[in-house]
Order: structure tokens, then C-alpha cells, then sequence
């Protein structure tokens, strides 16, 4: 007797479709289970409000969880960087799948580089992050506020409404976009939100069967570099919108892997920040992320969360 397709719960923008569409293929090429995808709404896709008017934190994830909890579906797959750092009762974090490139990118007009753009020309981002971190560089550059999917916010390029977006390399790489790339920030000068360019993905903790299942797509430098960086959030008490940037690298030594931690808080307007790093061994993940968020937090990084733009 064939088993019934496994039902994968995800969002139903474009980019979260193939998302979770890799995902698909992946469980199947390694159990031989087919995968249907469900798609599910979230408070996220509908509202037109900023993130940080909505509540930021959890409004692309809540919805799937519910789904998954009623039995609707059987896994689900997030932007991992999209996760409330708090842990879901009945749910578990079943696999972390290998990390796409985690940096930021920008798609301008003209080809041009950031640098390249005069002063006053118009940038458009819905992250708080990015945000500060684009006035820091102190180019004169006029940053606005958008929402919408990958094609909207090309799209106000392609239209001259703006002159540049920043969007995430990996989102625009599974939607066979990279082409589009005119330039891809260095995390010297833009660090990505914690977890950027790796996928979650989350079923029933009472499964045991398919937490196992779902235990082979699961990458372990992965699911380490991000545990360092979603402990400093939650550390630092930041949601997913605020402005906080962190990027944990894994290089392999002659005797021992070693974790990179990199992490900058902002304030939104640009006139200031704290940046910092911390190193340490593939098994400490929670400890580094737990001590430099204690870092930061001592440089006065909580004032500089707390403040906004006029």
C-alpha cells in the first residue's frame, strides 16, 4: 500500500513556494515519501503596515504553526531569520538544511553599485537593520520605507519610483534571480539579520518517525552558526525587525572548527552603533552568541535599539 504524500505547510508568496518546494524535492529524493505543498496565508502576506507596526515577530510563522498544530499539515518551512527566538510548545526545529549565501544585495538602476549612486538617490528597504546600516555608510542617500514580494520591490526600480533596493542574495538566488544582483555588500559593511539565507524546517515534537525523517536534511554547521546568532537576539530581547545584524562563519582548522561571530546593533537614524566579534568552538554555539549579545548590552546597545526615526 503506497503511504499518503507527506503535507508540507508554506507561505504562498513566490519565494517561499520554491523554498519549500526545494525542501519537497529533498525529502523525497532521500525517503522516497512524496510531498504536496499547502499553502497557508499569514497575517504578514495581507497586511500592508510596516513589520514594525505589525509586531514584526512572528507574523509570516504564526499561521503555519496553528496549521500544523490542528493537523492541517505535517512539517512546515520558514526564513529561519523570520522565527521567534522563543521556543513553540509541541513544535520542534526538526532540520536545518544547508545555508544559501547570507548576504545582503543590492538591485539598482543602471547596474550601479551603492557607492556609484549620488547622494539623494532613493533606497528602499522594510528592514530597520538595513536601514541603519545604509545611513552609517554616511553616503547621503535618501532611505524609504517598502513591503512587498521580491517582484514589487524590483519592481519600483524598474519603474524609476526608486533608485535601489536592498533585498537577501538567497532569496533572489532560489527564485533564479542572482542575475539581477548589482551589488552584494560585504557583512564588513552590511551584516544580515541572524539566521538570513538558512530555512527551518518544523513538525510535531511528538512525531517521532518524521522528526527522524526530517533529521536527514539537517546540516549541522548550519543549525550551529544560527544558534549563535538567535541566542544573542534572544539575548538582547530583538525581535526579527529590529535593528540588529549578526553572522556566524564556520572555518575549518587543521585540529578544530571554530565559529566566527559577528554582530552590530544600530540605532535607525544612522549616528550610531556598536560592532563586535567573539570566536570558539563549533559546541559553543549558545555561549558565544549568550556572551557577545552580554557584550553588547554592556557598550549600551539596548538605548540604541529603543530609538527610532522621526
Amino acid at each position: 500500500m503506497t503511504e499518503a504524500p507527506l503535507r508540507l505547510g508554506t507561505r504562498r508568496s513566490a519565494l517561499a513556494m520554491a523554498q519549500s518546494g526545494h525542501v519537497a524535492e529533498a525529502v523525497t529524493s532521500r525517503t522516497g515519501r512524496a510531498v504536496e505543498l499547502v499553502e497557508i496565508t499569514t497575517h504578514g502576506d495581507v497586511s500592508r503596515e510596516q513589520l514594525t507596526q505589525i509586531g514584526g515577530t512572528g507574523v509570516f510563522v504564526n499561521a503555519l504553526r496553528d496549521a500544523l498544530h490542528a493537523g492541517e499539515v505535517d512539517f512546515v518551512v520558514h526564513s529561519l531569520k523570520d522565527l521567534p527566538t522563543g521556543k513553540p510548545e509541541g513544535i520542534t526545529l526538526a532540520a536545518v538544511p544547508p545555508r544559501h549565501d547570507p548576504r545582503d544585495v543590492l538591485v539598482a538602476r543602471d547596474g550601479l553599485a551603492l557607492a556609484e549612486l549620488p547622494a539623494g538617490s532613493r533606497i528602499g528597504t522594510g528592514s530597520p537593520r538595513r536601514a541603519a546600516q545604509l545611513r552609517l555608510l554616511g553616503l547621503g542617500h535618501e532611505i524609504l520605507p517598502i513591503r512587498g514580494n521580491v517582484d514589487t520591490r524590483v519592481g519600483y526600480v524598474r519603474s524609476g519610483k526608486l533608485d535601489g533596493v536592498v533585498l537577501a542574495r538567497a532569496g533572489l538566488g532560489r527564485l533564479g534571480r542572482a542575475e539581477e544582483v548589482t551589488e552584494t555588500f560585504d557583512p564588513l559593511h552590511m551584516l544580515p539579520a541572524p539566521g538570513q539565507g538558512a530555512l527551518a524546517v518544523e513538525c510535531a515534537a511528538h512525531d517521532a518517525a518524521l522528526v527522524e525523517l526530517l533529521a536527514g536534511l539537517d546540516d549541522s554547521d548550519t543549525r550551529a552558526a544560527v544558534l549563535a546568532e538567535r541566542t544573542l537576539l534572544a539575548v538582547l530581547e530583538a525581535g526579527c525587525s529590529a535593528p540588529v545584524g549578526a553572522l556566524c562563519e564556520v572555518a575549518e582548522g587543521e585540529q578544530v572548527t571554530e565559529l566566527y561571530l559577528r554582530a552590530v546593533v544600530a540605532n535607525v537614524d544612522g549616528t550610531d552603533s556598536v560592532r563586535l566579534s567573539a570566536t570558539g568552538t563549533l559546541d559553543e554555539a549558545e555561549k558565544i552568541g549568550r556572551e557577545l549579545a552580554a557584550e553588547l548590552l554592556a557598550r549600551g546597545a539596548s538605548g540604541l535599539m529603543g530609538e527610532r526615526v522621526p
